[in-house]
Parts: structure tokens; sequence; C-alpha cells
């Protein structure tokens, strides 16, 4: 019974593990695809949208009984991040594929979504799959078009972006070539950020821009108390134009963080800058500390060197500062939950404002 092994990884936090995608055919049984390894309900989707893109592209779907397994099993998988692998997988196990290249299936890590016309989607996590693939040996990675240009920011392995199923197994066999996507760093550290605003722009207000910058200069903490309209949240919001500009590790973690949270598939996104979050007064602790059935960053660790502003601080519940407590001590916060621990990184300047009593003056 023809067995191909295709390379893929899984999202644990802001980084990933590797996941090998297992589709073997040729089974005696009813004729259907059976997914196993711990997939959410995403991926258990995706025997339909697989082969809705396999037709589609000019490929056959297996009349035979398949079992794709997700390995190892006992990691939980979720989202339609394994599409590309599973399809890729079924070409080489059902002869589809010229025999002498499925090996070059084991030097690729790949990921990517299936549109039922064989178009490969953006999915999240595209720097922490290229590290993965770095740091594993593997000669590159396959990703979307959208993926591209953040995971060559991983360095050290090639990047192959594609923009359809078929044209991802044309490049496996060999009939085209894909371009090797270079670093946006392989030139050298990106210029001074634009952030749109500027500290220099604030006038007046000595003591509190002095105070600002002494917190800014110790990494301290800082909280603003003032009437409405006294211009605690314009100061806020220009704080990280007087931050030390961000180390290349820095960066490399910053993005990171929001790759895994899905912030950059806009190219906006990957501009060389800290970050800065301002949530709502109604968040969640979830949504504050981060969460999910795999937990994901939330709102401090995607603040993570960066700014945390919270603005009108009384309003916030108790239990959401009360999980503030962990992060501000260590800069990192532990999440646990019943598919695993995770520690992300937390890192942030605390911003917070507040007015002098509830009728706000």
């Amino acid at each position: 019974m023809p067995l191909a092994v295709v390379k893929s990884g899984a999202l644990q936090g802001v980084s990933a593990t590797p996941v090998e995608v297992e589709v073997n055919t040729g089974e005696s049984g009813e004729p259907r695809m059976v997914l196993v390894g711990l997939p959410d309900a995403a991926v258990k989707e995706s025997n339909d949208r697989v082969a809705s893109a396999i037709a589609n592209s000019g490929g056959r779907v297996p009349q035979t009984r398949t079992t794709i397994n997700l390995a190892p099993g006992d990691i939980r998988k979720e989202g339609p991040m394994y599409d590309l692998a599973i399809a890729l997988g079924i070409l080489g196990a059902t002869g589809q594929m010229l025999p002498q290249r499925e090996g070059i299936l084991r030097d690729f890590l790949v990921a990517g979504e299936l549109a039922l016309s064989g178009e490969v989607r953006p999915v999240r996590g595209g720097l922490p799959l290229a590290i993965l693939a770095r740091d594993s040996g593997l000669r590159g990675v396959i990703l979307p078009e959208k993926n591209a240009k953040e995971a060559a920011l991983a360095g050290g392995i090639e990047v192959r972006a594609v923009k359809t199923l078929d044209e991802a197994r044309a490049f496996i066999e060999g009939r085209i070539e894909l371009p090797n996507i270079p670093s946006p760093l392989s030139g050298g550290l990106p210029e001074e950020p634009d952030y749109g605003v500027d500290f220099a722009e604030v006038k007046g207000q000595a003591a509190l821009r002095r105070a600002v910058e002494v917190s800014v200069a110790g990494g301290h903490n800082i909280l603003m108390i003032g009437p409405p309209g006294s211009g605690k949240s314009m100061v806020a919001k220009r704080i990280p134009t007087i931050m030390p500009e961000p180390s290349l590790a820095e960066y490399l973690q910053i993005l990171a963080i929001h790759s895994a949270a899905g912030m950059t598939l806009n190219e906006d996104a990957l501009h060389f800058r800290r970050p800065f979050r301002s949530p709502h007064h109604t968040i969640s602790d979830a949504g504050l500390l981060g969460g999910g059935v795999i937990p994901g960053p939330g709102e401090i660790s995607l603040a993570h060197s960066g700014v945390l502003f919270m603005d009108e601080l009384p309003e916030f519940k108790r239990g959401v500062l009360e999980v503030l407590r962990q992060p501000i001590e260590d800069g990192e916060v532990t999440i646990s939950r019943s598919a695993g621990k995770i520690t992300i990184p937390a890192a942030f300047m605390l911003v917070a404002a507040m007015n002098p009593c509830p009728c706000g003056y």
C-alpha cells in the first residue's frame, strides 16, 4: 500500500512544533478519507477542501480507503494549515507525482490552506514555521505567497511561495522553478521606523514629559492621572517613538508573536517598530492574557517589547488587573489548558491612565 510523508508544523503558543502528515492509500474498505491525529473541526473539514482542490487541479481523488495521520498523535491540531501538505501527500501516495521527485518533500516544510479551486490561501504562523524548518535542518519551506515575506525573515533556509496546488506539484516535480524569496533584512536592519506620530509633537506638559522620559530610560511602568482632555492618551501613543529601536532578536520575537496571532499577513505589520496595544476596558482576562483550546497570544503578549496602554484603569475588571501580576514581574505568561502548558513572552511597559475621580474632574 503506497505511503507518502510530508513535513508540516503545529503552532504551540508563539512557536511551532514538528508534525508529519502521513498518507496511506489502497486500503480495503469503504472508499473514503479518514483523518486521525487529534484534529479539530477545521482540520477535519480539510477532507472536503482537499478533494475538491485536487479534482479542480487536474488530479484524481483516491477511490480506496485512505488514512491520513497527523503525527505525533498526542498534540492537538487546529486550523486549515495542513490542507496543502495533505493534498501533496495524497498526490504522492496515489502515484500522481514523479516518484524520483517525492523525496524532495522530505526536505521542505509545507503549510497552507486550500480553496476549492486549488488556490493556496495564507495561514497563521509563517515565521514560527520557517524558524522550525531552519532549526530542524530542513532545506526550506513551501508556503502561501502572503506568508513568504515574513517567513524569509528567519534566514538560513529557502522560502518558496506558491499560489496554487498545481504550482506546488510542478515545483516538486521539477517542471517549474519557484524563486527563493530573499530575507527583507539581507541588506541590514531597516531604517528608523515611522510611527505616524512623534513625542516631539507634545507641547507643554513639562512634568509629564519628564516623567515619561525617566520611565522609558529606566524601563519603569507609569500611571497618569488627570482630567479628560489633559493629553494622557495623546502622550501614551507617542511613547514608543522615544524607546530604543528593537534589536534584530527583539524584532523577530515581536513578529513571531504577531505571526502566531495572524497579524502579519498585511505587509504594514512588518515595519521595524515596537508594538503599541490599547485594549478596551471591557476586555476579558482571557483576551488580555491569551487563551483558546491551544493557547495563543493575548494583548499582553502582543505588546511584548513595546507598550501596553490601559486607559480608564479603574474601569477594568478586578480579575483582568490581577492577571497582570505574573507578566509584570516575570516578563512572560504561563497558560495552562487541557491541551498543555504554554509560556509566552510578555515583557512590556505598562502605561495606565485614569481620571482623579468618577466625575472626571
